[in-house]
């Protein structure tokens, strides 16, 4: 009689080996992503289409009650665009928020059962929340042509800082996304964060009238600096931003992300066991 021989497949047990791991898996974070993608839209009444009338609705409640009943500031720009030049991140890193945070619970069948990297599980959450993000981007350039506002040479910045935005949004993604499998609870905390970060954010006014003494403390809110280099980058010469809170920001993302991977990959080995 021949002995029964057991099979283990583990992670790569340096982080070279991961990180290549990642990549040879990479077919399976496309399937990931489109799939998700399919499921999200398909079933919809509206299908994509509403993914530009959440933040164009959101939008229009913020241009009411900041800029016509409280009379904000607009930085002499119309009030929507200034509006939707931070809803577009904002809308972004709240989404991400909520996919990532139940990407591993909603895919839960499959880590149980196969070893591939994990970290491809919240990462393509945070892709698909980006095609949102691609397709809200259609609103501003229709506000841009309706209020006939032509952007400056800074608008070729944007992509830097939208990789912050992909950043921040994969840092703190990570962060919840590990927490939510060992504490189920963080599936009714996350809706809380979002909410009460929206309103501490400056998405429906700009963060220039923030009182200069608090304006860096303001900008321990990693969100600020995300916000304020995309309406530097849209409204150009219009806007200024606050640099030492820009980089008080960019910190903190840095921060969330070094960390996230860190806990994540600490958790990693578990996530079967647990779910």
């Amino acid at each position: 009689m021949t002995a029964k021989s057991t099979i283990i497949i583990e992670a790569g047990r340096t982080e070279k080996q991961y990180w290549q791991d990642i990549w040879k898996y990479r077919e399976l974070f496309y399937f990931l992503a489109w799939r998700d993608i399919l499921v999200r839209y398909k079933q919809t009444f509206i299908g994509i289409a509403w993914a530009l009338i959440r933040p164009l609705l959101t939008m229009i409640v913020f241009t009411v009650v900041f800029g016509s009943i409280a009379k904000l500031p607009s930085q002499g720009v119309p009030y929507p665009i200034l509006v939707f030049s931070a809803m577009l991140p904002w809308q972004f890193f709240s989404n991400s928020l909520s996919e990532c945070s139940n990407s591993l619970i909603t895919n839960s069948n499959l880590i149980s059962k196969i070893y591939f990297p994990r970290l491809i599980v919240p990462t393509s959450a945070v892709v698909v929340s980006f095609v949102d993000f691609l397709i809200s981007g259609m609103i501003l350039l229709g506000l841009m042509a309706w209020y006939n506002f032509v952007p400056s040479w800074r608008i070729l910045t944007l992509p830097f800082f939208i990789a912050i935005a992909f950043a921040a949004s994969m840092g703190a993604g990570l962060w919840l996304a590990s927490l939510n499998v060992k504490y189920r609870d963080f599936r009714y905390i996350v809706p809380f964060i979002v909410q009460f970060g929206l309103y501490i954010s400056p998405v429906g006014f700009s963060s220039n009238i923030v009182p200069e003494k608090w304006r860096f403390l303001y900008s321990l809110n990693p969100m600020v600096g995300v916000i304020d280099g995309f309406r530097w980058a849209i409204l150009g010469t219009s806007y200024t931003l606050y640099l030492p809170g820009f980089l008080l920001s960019l910190f903190i993302v840095a921060f969330f992300v070094i960390t996230g991977i860190w806990y994540f990959r600490k958790t990693e080995r578990t996530f079967a066991d647990v779910i």
